[in-house]
């Protein structure tokens, strides 16, 4: 059967605005990929609207797995029927970023990206993201769903490693979404003895619990107090994956001495959140760092722990939709009292 002569898109307007409209197919060159999506996950960052709305009208759209049904000339790794997945930014592997392990800091990682985005029937792969890195082969045993997931699993173990995340750590994670949910599994096939979560949303704390966190709180207990009243002492790690002022300020209050925070998670531009730098130095010496996406490498190693069922992320699903009703999905995120996460199938459509 042959390609439709329009692509089926989901462009964004608002969070409350999203319209399917009919475009034309994507034409590919050289080097290029055309895949048709069978899963496109709904991420948090999709309905930050402070970040995505000036960019509206926009097709939004990055964690994506699919099959290829077309190839460009010179293109010999893949070929017509591979389920794939495929990253929107890769780095260039070659500038003084890349060679040092700073691949998201690579100018070209923030160049990068699909036409049109996720949120659509077919997508193209420029060249650059096939060449570099940036498109994986399935397992045959991995679904379509789970591989959706390796783009936001790999930017939680690369947070992770930053981070410092082994064997006998106690974790604590501000922020039961599915970043913080990754994390808990995640920090699980680590080697964490203990991992503890907070979050205000009773529905999210119970996902925690089925999970298998040891103890799911409401953001109102004061963590430090909690997870020492448990075990003795503070956190070695605090992963943050909320950009909620209150849960930025009480990492540094749950930190154990000598531990690591990590911020996984952006606040409103312009917010600034005093910092009790005594409290860091003096008393606590802990390391405070960021991580934002992550490397083709990273993408690699988080399909090899789902290939080899050490992280189960389909545990995460709780709604498949068509691309019609992709905005149901986003309401979904935006008022997560039982969903978790969303996955767009625009073969759902017919």
């Amino acid at each position: 059967m042959g390609l439709p002569a329009h692509n089926r898109v989901a462009v964004y307007h608002s969070n409350r605005d999203l319209r399917i409209e009919d475009r034309d197919l994507p034409a590919i060159g050289a080097g290029e990929l055309l895949l048709e999506i069978t899963a496109s996950g709904i991420c948090g960052s999709d309905i930050m609207e402070w970040y995505r709305r000036p960019k509206a009208p926009t097709v939004l759209g990055h964690e994506v797995a699919g099959r290829v049904v077309g190839a460009g000339a010179g293109v010999t790794r893949f070929h017509l029927g591979d389920r794939v997945i495929a990253t929107h930014h890769v780095p260039c592997r070659e500038c003084r970023y890349c060679r040092s392990g700073r691949e998201t800091a690579c100018e070209l990682l923030h160049r990068t990206a699909f036409d049109p985005g996720g949120f659509a029937a077919f997508v193209r792969v420029p060249a650059a993201n096939v060449d570099k890195g940036g498109v994986l082969p399935i397992p045959d045993h991995v679904s379509d769903d789970a591989a959706s997931m390796v783009e936001p699993l790999g930017c939680v173990l690369r947070g992770q490693r930053r981070a410092g995340v082994g064997p006998g750590d106690t974790v604590l994670i501000a922020g039961a979404g599915v970043s913080g949910c990754l994390h808990l599994l995640l920090a699980q096939a680590l080697g964490a003895a203990h991992v503890f979560v907070s979050d205000p949303l009773p529905g999210r704390r119970r996902n925690a619990l089925r999970l298998g966190a040891d103890a799911a709180f409401d953001t109102t207990q004061p963590a430090g107090d909690t997870v020492r009243a448990a075990t003795g002492h503070g956190a070695d790690r605090v992963i943050v994956c909320a950009g909620a002022p209150p849960a930025v300020a009480q990492a540094l209050a749950a930190v154990d001495r000598g531990g690591t925070v990590l911020y996984f998670a952006p606040m409103r531009p312009g917010e600034v959140l005093p910092l009790p730098f005594n409290d860091v130095f003096w008393r606590h010496e802990a390391t405070l760092t960021s991580s934002y996406g992550a490397a083709p490498a990273d993408l690699a190693a988080a399909l090899a722990l789902m290939a080899e069922r050490r992280v189960d992320v389909a545990l995460l699903v709780t709604h498949r939709l068509p691309l019609a009703d992709i905005q149901h999905g986003f309401d979904l995120m935006l008022d997560p009292q039982e969903s978790l996460k969303v996955i767009i199938d625009p073969r759902l459509d017919g």
